[in-house]
């Protein structure tokens, strides 16, 4: 009995001994993980505090709502947001407090801002009322909305949003990042959009216009510009622009570029893009191995796009010694990446975002935009005021049919019509007979022959307003519309064509029923326009190794890497590259000036690059439409 009775106490001795020891307790242990997750945060250590957060919601089921949330929560920051979807799409927003279901909302507008998904992103965002979260998630917010709007092409909207932000920034640096990122954005609108949009003075978002519209303005005069400034200085006296950031602000380099002894490039080497990633990898790699024998080269390191969330990425990149990024590939990667911390590093990608401007981050693609910008000069430069346009059927053709219309009514030129085809098909009659009134010819035959009761000699007519027809097309389907082009009586009038139309490879015996149609390339398929040692004819190895859709996409490659050494001084003497003459614009956009052909006898003749000293040019080619990503192999990657 004695025996029993001393392990009896023992027993309740420790238990005692527990309750005044550091020994943890169940409750103890929760509190000091959830404290622990919360200074991994603070830390920047997102990953580690969503795995504790994730942890603490499996051995906390009366909490198990409000942890996958932290936890969500952290893995955005991180930038792994698939995972941070699987974890919100876990929550039930019922057992969430009013602030929590807030913070949900915000979670999902930057999960489907990392998708490149800005109106669903603004859906959300318009659900939170920013007054209820926390201080760091407030600043979420904003920068959420600035860049959604930003997305949408609603610049204004965008600036306001950065403007609410500015009042939550408390560290020097970030406030002169958000200073500058509203600055550029309000630079992007037309000066008309500044002055008539723009609040009366003091107020700061007016003096924000202004000072945009001054710089937009800038007059090559130090002396006449120096009067402006201090004019706007003295109209603004209180401004944030006003606080030091104006004067480190213009004294900044435009482009702040040093030559990279490392690179990274992130492409897609699996996955439905890996062809196009593969096509842009051999035209690089060509490049740099020219080079070798030259200055020292940069090391090389490639990572899969398609195996990892590109913010991560990024950062492995960077944590490995990269200087600079090139890519991603894909639309939606790219938005990511913008949507994610600053970048540090300076980023090239290989495609365009619409109305998508950050600091370090250089856009270099196919575009169909400057596509449509220089074929449209090239046709008004020729004498011609009046259109029609024909696109396939479906969204790409309906963008292209866009861009074309913007292009030609900046120039002042009339759009008469346009039209849509089904590419599938062979047959063309039905779009063209109506996009030339030939349908309607044919109705008021008809009305007249009923009207008289006897069949008339009738002959169609089609209408004669048309100065010249652009067109979109694939060179199987061009090489069937043009011919019925011709076939239903528009033989006098001119064509103009995408460059879709060509293979890029000479082939004279099909190609002859694409005669008389212009169009305007890239430089590297033309022997006579790019001569240079990476020339297609010296790449015929490399290139014929793919399907002819992704020749252009090695061109891509090759100014991939020669641009490095060119994008400190990008902004204002050109690059006379393999996918045209380079310019990086205001945007951070680097814009093709291409090169013209016109089919003669089934062979493209090359009639020269479109004048960019012409006055007609300027009109059309320096003011954007608004942009769109790529539509070629390249730019699918979404």
């Amino acid at each position: 009995m004695m025996t029993r009775h001393r392990l009896t106490c023992c027993f309740f001795g420790l238990a005692l001994l527990s309750a005044c020891t550091p020994v943890p307790t169940q409750n103890q242990l929760f509190l000091e993980q959830a404290a622990e997750a919360d200074n991994l945060m603070s830390a920047g250590q997102h990953k580690q505090a969503a795995r504790l957060y994730q942890n603490l919601a499996e051995s906390q089921p009366t909490r198990q709502n409000q942890f996958r949330l932290l936890a969500a929560r952290a893995l955005v920051r991180s930038g792994d947001h698939d995972k941070a979807k699987q974890y919100a799409d876990s929550i039930d927003p019922a057992g969430l407090s009013e602030q929590q279901r807030q913070q949900l909302n915000l979670v999902y507008a930057q999960i489907n801002l990392s998708h490149g998904n800005a109106e669903q992103a603004l859906h959300r965002l318009q659900l939170v009322r920013p007054d209820l979260l926390h201080s760091e998630d407030r600043k979420g917010f904003y920068q959420s909305e600035a860049f959604a709007y930003s997305l949408t092409g609603d610049l204004l909207a965008s600036a306001k949003a950065r403007i609410q932000l500015s009042e939550l920034l408390t560290a020097p640096q970030e406030i002169n990042e958000n200073n500058a990122a509203i600055l550029e954005t309000l630079s992007l609108l037309p000066r008309q959009a500044l002055i008539l949009n723009q609040p009366p003075a003091p107020d700061i978002l007016g003096g924000w216009m202004a000072l945009a519209n001054l710089l937009q303005q800038r007059p090559s005069d130090n002396v006449e510009f120096s009067d402006e400034l201090l004019r706007w200085r003295r109209n603004f006296p209180t401004h944030p622009a006003n606080s030091g950031f104006l004067q480190a602000y213009l004294q900044k380099p435009h482009h702040a570029f040093k030559q990279p002894s490392a690179i990274a490039i992130l492409l897609p080497e699996s996955g439905p893009y890996a062809q196009a990633g593969k096509a842009i990898r051999e035209g690089f790699m060509a490049a740099y191995y020219q080079q070798q024998n030259n200055a020292p080269q940069p090391t090389i390191r490639f990572y899969d796009s398609h195996q990892g969330h590109p913010i991560t990425l990024y950062d492995q990149a960077v944590a490995n010694g990269a200087e600079l990024i090139i890519g991603p590939l894909e639309k939606d990667n790219i938005a990511a990446l913008a949507a994610g911390s600053e970048l540090n590093v300076p980023v090239l990608a290989l495609n365009h975002v619409d109305n998508l401007s950050k600091s370090n981050l250089f856009q270099f693609g196919l575009s169909p935009i400057d596509e449509a910008r220089q074929l449209a000069a090239k046709a008004w430069q020729e004498g011609h005021q009046k259109i029609l346009i024909l696109t396939p059927r479906g969204e790409q053709g309906e963008r292209i049919a866009n861009y074309l219309a913007e292009a030609w009514l900046q120039a002042d030129g009339t759009v008469l019509a346009t039209q849509s085809f089904n590419a599938n098909e062979h047959d063309f009659s039905y779009p063209i007979q109506h996009i030339l009134n030939l349908d309607e010819s044919e109705r008021r035959y008809r009305q007249l022959r009923n009207l008289l009761g006897r069949n008339l000699k009738y002959t169609p007519r089609r209408r004669h307003d048309v100065d010249a027809i652009f067109i979109n097309a694939y060179p199987v389907t061009a090489r069937s519309l043009n011919p019925q082009l011709r076939f239903y009586h528009a033989v006098d009038v001119p064509v103009y064509a995408m460059p879709q139309l060509y293979s890029g490879v000479p082939n004279p015996s099909q190609d002859i029923d694409l005669n008389n149609i212009t169009f305007c390339d890239i430089p590297w398929l033309f022997p006579s326009a790019y001569q240079g040692e990476l020339n297609q004819e010296a790449l015929r190895n490399s290139w014929q190794q793919f399907p002819n859709v992704y020749l252009r996409l090695i061109a891509l490659g090759i100014d991939a890497y020669n641009l490095v050494s060119h994008l400190d001084k990008l902004d204002t003497a050109k690059y006379h590259g393999a996918t045209g003459d380079l310019l990086l614009n205001g945007e951070n956009r680097i814009t093709r000036q291409l090169i013209c052909a016109k089919f003669t006898d089934g062979i493209p003749v090359v009639t020269g690059f479109t004048d960019p000293a012409s006055e007609d040019y300027q009109s059309i080619a320096t003011d954007e439409p608004s942009p769109s990503p790529s539509d070629s192999p390249a730019s699918d990657a979404r």
